[in-house]
């Protein structure tokens, strides 16, 4: 683990300090989530986004049940309405 020294007002830390007791927590650790939030948050962002993006590919690729022409309501529904494919 690395330290890591940070400067704010006296004010400051002694709220935090009250408010991390009354939550039964410590500054410190507070702290270090907030950071491994703030450092993890592009990473994050990239999996969302790779998501995103073979969902698209997907989609682009099948093009359902339809013969190519893509989805239509009524192919999407099929079962709820109790249909079956022609």
């Amino acid at each position: 683990m690395a330290n890591l020294t940070i400067t704010v007002d006296e004010e400051t830390l002694k709220r935090a300090r009250i408010r991390a007791i009354e939550r039964g927590e410590s500054v410190n650790r507070v702290l270090a989530q907030r950071l491994e939030e703030y450092a993890g948050a592009d990473a994050e962002r990239e999996r969302r986004q790779k998501a995103a993006d073979d969902f698209a590919e997907f989609a682009r690729t099948h093009s359902g049940s339809s013969g190519g022409r893509g989805w239509t309501r009524e192919d999407l529904y099929e079962e709820r309405l109790g249909k079956n494919p022609a």
